[in-house]
């Protein structure tokens, strides 16, 4: 299995103390190993999770033996693969990693999965096509600069700015 870590800048939201959200991977970036995840790579492997009933998994550090909650959404939009999901109060490194995401201290993403295809890339690195994920992790240090647990502020940013851009398109629409 690999793994891909994402950053802060997306951002990994906590929520009333348990739900959290943000972008696992982020499309068109390289990351530190030099890949570059393309649009769609996930949706295969999504939509074969949900034939089969099964989910991504949520866990602390990429450690199988640590579920420390549960993905309630992975979908993938025009900026990445976003996640949605809770951190399961009754399990104690869920309680840990709740107290980490508070002070500051964890704020990264990153994603467990098999590479179905992929392409080189001349220097290095790949781009990857199609993925099997397996699971997205809280971590310390992303692979991936972007992947990272959303703020509430990093929120209200986000909708604020598609907010200006629906009155634009509006207005476009308007004007024909």
């Amino acid at each position: 299995m690999e793994y891909k870590y994402l950053q802060r800048d997306a951002g990994v939201v906590l929520e009333d103390g348990h739900r959290i959200s943000g972008y696992a991977s982020v499309f068109g970036r390289r990351d530190k190993g030099g890949d570059t995840v393309l649009p769609g790579a996930y949706a295969a492997s999504l939509k074969r999770l949900a034939a089969r009933g099964e989910r991504v998994r949520m866990l602390w550090q990429h450690d199988p033996a640590q579920p420390i909650g549960i993905w309630d959404e992975v979908h993938e939009d025009a900026h990445g693969l976003h996640v949605t999901g809770r951190l399961l109060p009754d399990v104690a490194r869920a309680r840990e990693a709740k107290a980490l995401l508070q002070a500051g201290a964890v704020d990264g993403l990153s994603i467990g999965y098999r590479t179905i295809r992929a392409e080189a890339v001349a220097g290095g690195g790949r781009r990857l096509v199609e993925l099997d994920l397996w699971e997205v992790s809280l971590v310390t240090f992303p692979m991936q600069a972007e992947a990272r647990i959303a703020s509430k502020s990093d929120l209200l940013a986000q909708l604020a700015g598609l907010s200006a851009e629906m009155r634009a398109a509006r207005l476009r629409v308007a004007r024909l």
